[in-house]
């Protein structure tokens, strides 16, 4: 093995370990999770660290912290370091300042603010080397990635439906289609988002809570914000009024324009659970991200159909999307797919 294979191969190893680092940290937030090694001129990890959450040391920072001296270290980091000042300093300077060699990222930065760390540390004489395991990191952060890359929330849009795409019966019942499974994941796809987004129409006709609970029914550690996107106004005894997290209201029916305001008010992961119309209108403006189908195997026929007109009329404007995981819950299928 040549000592650029060999080396090419320590910055693979180094970046692995550093891509389980940064799973430490939280997923939800403005904030992407990225961990970061320490490595000294034998390759042998030295220090490391990660993004804790928003204010708090970022992983470069963090792993800088538990060395006494990084005069001449590689720093193995999942992103591109950061160059501005938000609650916390630039990583790219803080590199600089500390003394590092060389810097080995995965993918650049996409913030309009942020990016731009690696050419800071050129223009400091260190050493830079990117694009080690871009794959690997884009699939890790692609939520984050995605949302920082539209400045919009990465939208799931989620229904559960019989066997002939059916959400409920002729005489409107749904209650309930999906197993205790599937209920229960949904309540987990929940607490990992930012914010649940339903419609009036949903609030009116049934009055949910829109929280996140485990299977004893309690409520979980993390809650999504609920979203109610609409004209009406909600009634003032709607048990979303009972919220952890309150409630907000968009008095606007233009989708772009809800997730462009959503986007800054810090929401990066945006969970559509407000039946057929909502999750219609979201995949006719072509901003659906994922699509999680839960599909259990009955059959009610009728015309309440899991997903209303989305402005197609020949197979050829068919939407294609690519199934990323099919998994068994319970009696029930959940399918999970993603826009091409």
């Amino acid at each position: 093995m040549t000592d650029l294979a060999a080396l090419a191969e320590l910055h693979e190893t180094a970046m692995r370990h550093a891509l389980s680092l940064a799973a430490n940290g939280p997923a939800r937030g403005v904030n992407p999770q990225v961990g970061c090694v320490l490595l000294d001129a034998e390759g042998t990890i030295v220090a490391e660290g990660w993004h804790r959450g928003a204010g708090t040391a970022h992983a470069e920072v963090d792993a800088l912290s538990k060395v006494t001296d990084a005069t001449g270290l590689t720093a193995v980091v999942t992103l591109e370091p950061c160059n501005h000042t938000g609650r916390t300093g630039p990583c790219s300077l803080a590199l600089i300042a500390a003394g590092i060699g060389r810097v080995v990222y995965a993918i650049a930065d996409p913030g309009q603010a942020s990016s731009g760390g690696a050419q800071t540390l050129r223009d400091a004489g260190v050493e830079v080397v990117s694009g080690v395991l871009a794959d690997e990191a884009e699939e890790f952060l692609h939520v984050w990635l995605t949302a920082t890359r539209n400045r919009r929330p990465y939208v799931s849009v989620k229904w559960a439906s019989t066997l002939d795409g059916r959400a409920a019966a002729s005489d409107g019942s749904s209650q309930w289609i999906t197993g205790t499974a599937s209920r229960q994941r949904v309540h987990e796809q929940r607490a990992a988002s930012d914010a649940i987004l339903v419609g009036t129409g949903t609030v009116l006709a049934d009055d949910p809570t829109l929280t996140a609970r485990g299977d004893a029914g309690e409520l979980m550690p993390e809650q999504p914000l609920p979203v109610v996107i609409g004209e009406r106004p909600i009634p003032g005894d709607a048990k979303l009024w009972d919220h952890p997290r309150g409630v907000l209201e968009s008095g606007s029916r233009n989708l772009h324009e809800v997730l462009a305001w959503l986007y800054e008010q810090g929401i990066r992961r945006a969970y559509v659970e407000g039946g057929p119309t909502l999750a219609s209108a979201f995949i006719t403006a072509g901003l659906v991200d994922e699509y999680l189908v839960y599909l259990a195997p009955k059959l009610l026929g009728g015309d309440k159909l899991a997903v209303g007109d989305i402005g197609i009329t020949s197979i050829g404007e068919a939407r294609e999307l690519r199934i990323t995981s099919v998994e068994s819950l319970g009696d029930d299928i959940l399918i999970t797919a993603r826009s091409k």
